[in-house]
């Protein structure tokens, strides 16, 4: 359920089918290309900007020496003979591609800025080398500092073919990159060089998941797991109708000896969707509803802030993120201590979206909740809607799929037989995770709160590889079931999203999977409809850097797919590390006395509710009555000053010190929204 960064997005790989061409003024090395529309000027001189071409379709683009991208439909295009500039619906998200012959990767980004940016002279954060994939010998990726208030993503990226060197260069104000940046991973995905084949596991035999098979997939997912610092991780794995593996590697809790096992529980977080979408296919088998039925014929009070959208959302539309409706997470995540099932549906109502309908990829807890939450009315209305929605999830899904150890009983979960939550600290070692802000989700538990072990959800993977058989029995149609797999909305070029559910085919095979993230925990299920293989990989601690590693390791064993996986997942690994221990240089610990000393003793927000700066032996915290963190001081480019969380599996989140009308105010940001607290206690 947490953001993740979107850095990943200009980082993938390249390829894919297009739609139409725009073509750069003609020089004897750019590659011959077929305009429609063109951009084209036959007496343009050499390295001339083409006019500005507003896209109606996809377009393909040729520069250099054959590099190759497609340009997402609502984008504007300029093109030259060794370059592009890719502007996005909204103006400030500019992306340059450019192959100009460099013959290193700094002058590839040198000369890149040069060109989209004269004058850029924005200090370095980090440059960081990545293996070579998708075509690409070499890789290096550069990010720049920002200041908050800046509310800016400044990213380079460098590509290596034999001796050339092609760079990105890209500049988004914070909004823009996270409601474009499906389609700017469109851009990322089909950027290839010239010749380039992509592996293709679709005309492979796949083996069995034999005992060899399954030890190496296992030792490569213990040697991620001790490296990324993670105490434990449950796993299953599942062939051709059986369980062929469940277990555990590690601990349940770090320094403690109870080893990790097939079932252990762990809070599966966003993983929560793709039951919570079951439970609706469910009802849709029992005509109960239609995936195009109407929301607000099933459910009267739901309403969302604009009017319009509201009319337009049907059941599918709940749990698709193609709504426009944005990530608003801090509302929920700040004041969860008053926060009830009706109030989160309730919450939508003052929420606007941000894109159009149906337009682009952004990503809501709140609306997946809501569609948990209708489900659970339709079949007890007189019931709470939480207590409504747990009881149809136990008669529609845990009980006749036997997932026993499934719950959203948070007391019940720790009573059991569970791993604790762990994050790396900031400074780069394992500790306990802020488990207190993880009850957050509890009342929106549609779109995260599920408490499950490898082994109930190897029951649910299997499940959705007999599509719909359960125990030799059919537990739901095939329609109905299928139906969550089918695109909604493209995320980049090889990767769909449905109803809860993602279905990536890069490799010419389909994986369906989701993941979940929530405050110590990082988890994904999946499965490989073509060759009736799935899995589950659960962690207690940051196995998002060690997750798309497992499901790839997989291909390879089953597939003799290129080894890629170890090495990728090491450099995720060690770049995270970098990364902690630049911030960390940036921080001042404990928090600066003399800056804590102008600070007021307590702030409120309209929407995220009090603010209260407590200072002890631990240092200065700031706490939001459901949860609390110890803050760090940071003194910023632009010479604003930031107190930032720190606590494990919280940690990261900016105030930025200011003032409003006399007032003393911290003002923190989500991507797309900005919250001030304003002192209501005045001293210090």
């Amino acid at each position: 359920m947490r953001s993740l960064s979107l850095l990943p997005l200009l980082v993938l790989g390249c390829g894919g089918p297009t739609t139409t061409t725009v073509t750069p003024p003609p020089v004897a090395s750019a590659s011959a290309t077929t305009s429609a529309p063109s951009a084209s000027a036959s007496a343009a001189p050499k390295n001339a900007w083409s006019a500005p071409v507003a896209l109606t379709a996809e377009a393909k683009q040729t520069i250099g020496a054959g590099t190759t991208f497609v340009a997402p439909a609502g984008w504007t295009i300029s093109v030259r003979s060794d370059a592009a500039l890719v502007t996005g619906p909204e103006p400030d998200l500019k992306l340059g591609v450019f192959d100009m012959g460099a013959a290193s990767a700094d002058e590839a980004v040198k000369l890149a800025w040069e060109v989209a940016h004269p004058g850029f002279a924005r200090p370095l954060k980090l440059a960081q080398t990545r293996p070579g994939r998708r075509g690409w010998d070499e890789q290096r990726v550069y990010t720049y500092e920002t200041s908050p208030n800046e509310k800016a993503f400044v990213f380079a990226r460098a590509l290596r073919k034999g001796n050339r060197w092609v760079a990105l260069a890209l500049e988004s104000g914070h909004a823009s990159i996270e409601k474009r940046g499906a389609q700017l991973r469109k851009i990322a995905d089909t950027l290839q060089p010239p010749g380039f084949t992509r592996e293709s596991f679709a005309a492979k035999k796949a083996h069995p998941l034999d005992d060899a098979r399954i030890k190496a997939i296992l030792a490569s997912a213990d040697q991620a797991r001790m490296s990324a610092g993670i105490p434990g991780e449950g796993i299953a794995l599942v062939q051709d109708g059986k369980i062929v593996f469940e277990g555990g590697l590690g601990v349940r809790v770090l320094g403690k000896p109870e080893k990790v096992d097939a079932h252990t529980a762990f809070m599966i977080a966003s993983n929560t969707k793709a039951l919570t979408t079951l439970l609706l296919a469910k009802l849709v088998d029992e005509k109960k509803l239609a995936f195009d039925t109407p929301v607000t014929s099933l459910y009267p009070a739901f309403k969302l802030g604009d009017a319009d959208t509201t009319k337009k959302v049907l059941v599918s539309h709940l749990i698709c993120a193609c709504t426009g409706m944005p990530r608003q997470d801090l509302e929920w995540l700040f004041q969860f201590q008053k926060q009830t099932p009706k109030a989160g549906v309730e919450l939508l109502g003052t929420m606007q979206p941000t894109t159009k309908f149906g337009e682009t990829f952004q990503y809501s807890n709140l609306m997946a909740a809501a569609a948990g939450y209708v489900g659970g009315y339709v079949l007890y209305p007189k019931k709470e809607l939480g207590a409504a929605y747990d009881e149809a999830m136990q008669t529609r899904v845990f009980d006749p799929l036997g997932m026993k150890e499934t719950t959203f009983d948070w007391a019940r979960a720790m009573k059991a037989n569970h791993a604790t939550g762990h994050a790396l600290d900031v400074d780069g070692h394992p500790a306990t995770a802020l488990m207190e802000l993880n009850r957050a989700v509890a009342p929106h538990r549609p779109a995260g709160g599920a408490w499950s072990t490898p082994h109930d959800l190897a029951r649910y993977v299997l499940m959705e590889l007999a599509n719909g058989m359960h125990d030799g029995k059919r537990y739901i149609g095939e329609d109905a079931l299928l139906a969550r797999r089918k695109p909604q909305v493209a995320i980049g070029e090889f990767v769909k999203y449905g109803m809860g559910l993602f279905v990536e085919n890069e490799f010419g095979v389909d994986v369906v999977h989701h993941g979940g993230d929530l405050f110590g925990y990082h988890s994904d299920m999946f499965w490989i409809p073509a060759v009736n293989v799935g899995g589950v990989l659960l962690g207690n601690g940051d196995a998002y850097l060690v997750r798309k590693a497992f499901i790839r390791k997989i291909l390879e064993v089953i597939y003799d797919g290129s080894p890629e996986a170890d090495e990728d997942v090491e450099n995720a690994i060690n770049e995270h590390k970098q990364d902690l221990a630049h911030e960390r240089k940036r921080l001042t610990i404990p928090a600066d006395p003399a800056l804590v000393a102008k600070l007021a003793p307590k702030y409120s927000s309209t929407a995220l509710g009090e603010l209260v700066v407590k200072t002890g032996k631990q240092g200065t915290t700031f706490d939001f009555g459901g949860w609390k963190s110890v803050v760090a001081t940071r003194t910023n480019d632009d010479k604003t000053v930031s107190f930032i969380t720190y606590a494990a599996g919280g940690a990261g989140v900016a105030f930025v010190v200011g003032e409003r009308d006399g007032k003393r105010t911290l003002t923190v940001r989500d991507a797309q929204h900005e919250y001030v607290y304003v002192e209501t206690v005045k001293g210090k």
